[in-house]
């Protein structure tokens, strides 16, 4: 039996009900029964109520739905079982004796619900109340429904819209009712799942193959029409379109080039929102290039079937009233709090600001200093090149064992980019550009990491550089790792030897200091910290998720640190 995060089995209905109404000041529970109020039931005095329900599990529906502007209440049943009679016939006198000018109910279309719904009617008729029931049946599963009709499922939130949009507005019964009615002519919705749905306590209702998709299913889990192999997300809303517009279903919405539509894109409660967007996007340009017009898109979780991973898509045919009723204001927490207009895949898009001109001495070196800075970087993406194989072996015990990838990239770049045009030989252009070219192509977090140091450097030499300007820089470039990556000196990573390797320019601030020996110096202290690395806890990176025990290597990062520094400074 599948997990499920419940307290108890039986009483799961109950605990919903009451947490969504602690959660919303706007809703009151109906002492002693499963029916959710609307907390200013005196507002309805002189207007229709209009009330629905179901079977739990479809959350948000049906409690979602109720705020002015649209459900004045809902009575619900078990997961998936109709609400008793007693319930239904209770609502109804509460919002009678709120004043009420007449009741309308909207029903699913499932033999339960018209049973109980419609008894408690023909009683509440009975005690002299104006009560009225428009049944629900939108699904487009089906080209010939039997006996039994077409089910009643996520096109059913549309029509609490547009009553409680109609309601609230002043309309009475007789046109609420006659609209209501006719909206649910020019409506269908089809499912499509991937996986089947579990009633808590209870094994899954059905079985799906690893690979298979099933079409038509209902929201309880019950049987569709067809099972397919898994099609990826635009053929599977290619194909719930067509069949929900076959003319040669007796349960198919006509749709022709022109239309408007109201479009749902509904989560069957367990697709994540990722594919939700994907669904989404497919199902406008499908009906985009069909020509017909989305008047609205709603896309969430509207009328679930508990965690089952599927989707409904839901089309409603509207002029211009029923657009004024979807876009009327409502405080009901599921309805989508949308800017009106129309969905479309045109929308244009915000150009992205240009850079300005580089300043003249941008422009790329020549001479000797060009030259000299040719051949470091030369060095430097040899080095990198060679050690690939070695710098992945050590990534391996504590990281994805990408690091002599990651580094192959950086130095395949720097190479083209200086065979393609010779590099600036002023300091500060140098190493914003190398800080480009590394941002751009690296990847992964050192790519960032090496663009932070490099870009906070150029800017300590961007005037100056004298030798305490390029201890400055590389002092610069350390705090700005440190301020966005988090490590610290003994972290076990490539800061690790940045740092030794800073320590040891510092000595460039001392006038006098001799150039060849504080290079050498740093160059041995980067070299000697990244093989202290072996020793250390890793207390940042991907490292730091490993069991130190396990990572007896020195970090890759310090050593291609390390590697980098001796072949720049030698």
């Amino acid at each position: 039996v599948p997990k499920k995060l419940v307290t108890t089995v039986s009483s799961c209905a109950d605990d919903t009900l009451t947490g969504l109404v602690a959660c919303n000041p706007g809703l009151r529970l109906l002492q002693g029964h499963r029916v959710v109020l609307r907390n200013d039931l005196a507002a309805i005095r002189g207007r229709v109520a209009v009330l629905s329900g179901g079977g739990s599990g479809h959350e948000p529906a049906h409690a979602g739905y109720v705020g002015k502007g649209m459900l004045t209440g809902v009575v619900a049943g078990a997961v998936f079982a109709s609400p008793s009679v007693g319930s239904v016939l209770t609502a109804i006198r509460a919002v009678t004796q709120a004043g009420a000018a007449g009741v309308l109910l909207i029903v699913k279309n499932y033999t339960g619900d018209r049973l109980n719904f419609g008894m408690a009617l023909e009683r509440a008729r009975a005690e002299g109340t104006d009560v009225r029931m428009v049944v629900v049946g939108d699904d487009c599963a089906f080209t010939a429904p039997g006996k039994a009709g077409r089910r009643g499922i996520c096109g059913t939130v549309l029509i609490h819209k547009v009553a409680g949009a109609l309601a609230e507005a002043g309309a009475s019964l007789d046109e609420i009712e006659k609209k209501v009615m006719a909206a649910t002519k020019v409506m269908g919705t089809l499912g499509l799942s991937l996986s089947p749905c579990s009633i808590p306590g209870s094994k899954p209702s059905f079985q799906l193959a690893a690979d298979e998709m099933e079409l038509g299913l209902g929201i309880h889990g019950e049987a569709g029409v067809r099972r397919m192999k898994v099609l990826p997300a635009d053929k599977a809303v290619e194909t719930m379109l067509k069949h929900m517009t076959d003319p040669s279903s007796a349960s198919h919405l006509p749709l022709t080039p022109g239309s408007s539509v109201v479009l749902v894109v509904n989560n069957l409660g367990g697709l994540s929102c990722l594919e939700l967007g994907i669904v989404a996007g497919a199902a406008v340009r499908c009906l985009e290039n069909r020509g017909i017009c989305i008047a609205r898109a709603l896309v969430g979780s509207f009328m679930t079937a508990l965690e089952m991973a599927g989707v409904s898509l839901t089309l409603m045919l509207v002029d211009e009233e029923l657009v004024r009723l979807i876009d009327a204001k409502t405080t009901a927490m599921a309805w989508p709090n949308l800017l009106a207009g129309p969905a479309t895949t045109r929308r244009e898009e915000i150009p992205a600001p240009v850079e300005g001109p580089r300043k003249p001495q941008d422009e790329t070196g020549t001479g000797p200093g060009s030259a000299r800075v040719q051949r470091v970087l030369e060095r430097v993406c040899s080095t990198l090149l060679d050690m690939q194989d070695k710098l992945n072996e050590l990534d391996r015990g504590a990281g994805d064992g990408d690091c002599g990838h990651t580094h192959a990239r950086a130095a395949q770049a720097i190479r083209e980019w200086v065979r393609a045009r010779p590099p600036p030989a002023a300091p500060a252009q140098l190493l914003s550009a190398l800080a480009d070219v590394v941002l751009e192509e690296m990847g992964g977090s050192s790519g960032v990491l090496y663009g932070l140091f490099l870009t906070a450097a150029a800017r300590s030499l961007r005037d100056r550089s004298d030798f305490p300007a390029w201890a400055d820089a590389m002092d610069a470039g350390i705090e700005a790792m440190q301020r966005y990556g988090g490590a610290a000196p003994g972290d076990r990573t490539m800061l690790d030897s940045l740092f030794a390797a800073a320590q040891a320019l510092r000595s460039l601030r001392t006038p006098g200091a001799n150039l060849l020996q504080v290079l050498a110096a740093a160059v041995q202290s980067a070299e000697a910290a990244a093989e202290a690395t072996r020793h250390m806890e890793a207390a940042a990176g991907r490292a730091s998720y490993v069991r130190s025990s396990r990572l007896e290597q020195p970090d890759a990062g310090a050593v291609a640190v390390a590697a980098v520094l001796r072949a720049v400074l030698e």
